[in-house]
């Protein structure tokens, strides 16, 4: 029969490692985006853009028991705690990483609660439950080898606004600021000084 394998959270600026006793009955992952409402007039709803993602957020929720061995829980909890703790060299959290079989998340704590359920006679604490939410931390080079940005390959509508131009639209859109004629051609805009705010623009693919 294979072994089971076992939850372990990771410390990744230390290079220590915690396992769990028992591994979770569930984890949890919450991604949330940003989306700007623009006006324009005659329509009955405002388009939304897109402007950012926010980090995904891992709850997993641990539980540990040394009742058995008669020893106190904090040998495990302690550094859990510890990871939540600012190091005094890097002057922040460490870098964690969680992993139970084909799925890591890397990140700092966000939060940590450690909830003591049980005690030996001499007051030690033998069970635990940790809530824990990690948030995940992507440097912009990380994020954009794992998903490399291309040209746009489908047409977009967009909410022309106050201050700015077409040629911002187009370096925006495209990297490209000499590709505003693109743009202009697809709204049959003659004068790219002439576009009133609230003119809702095709943004054109590049094929």
């Amino acid at each position: 029969m294979a072994t089971l394998e076992k939850a372990k959270i990771q410390n990744t600026d230390k290079q220590s490692t915690l396992e769990a006793l028992f591994n979770p009955k569930e984890y949890s992952v919450q991604k949330s985006v940003q989306w700007e409402p623009h006006k324009a007039p005659g329509l009955d709803s405002p388009e939304q853009e897109f402007t950012s993602g926010n980090p995904a957020i891992l709850s997993v929720e641990l539980f540990f028991d040394t009742y058995e061995d008669k020893k106190s829980v904090k040998e495990f909890t302690d550094q859990l705690m510890e990871m939540a703790l600012v190091d005094a060299d890097k002057h922040r959290p460490p870098a964690i990483q969680f992993t139970w079989g084909d799925f890591t998340f890397e990140g700092y704590v966000e939060n940590l609660t450690l909830r003591y359920t049980m005690f030996l006679s001499d007051g030690k604490p033998c069970r635990a439950t940790a809530n824990l939410s990690i948030k995940e931390n992507k440097t912009a080079k990380e994020q954009l080898e794992a998903n490399p940005r291309n040209s746009p390959d489908h047409t977009k509508l967009r909410t022309f606004k106050a201050g700015e131009t077409l040629a911002l639209l187009a370096h925006e859109e495209y990297d490209d600021p000499a590709e505003w004629r693109r743009i202009a051609d697809a709204n049959g805009i003659n004068d790219p000084k002439d576009v009133k705010p609230g003119t809702v623009l095709t943004l054109p693919p590049i094929l």
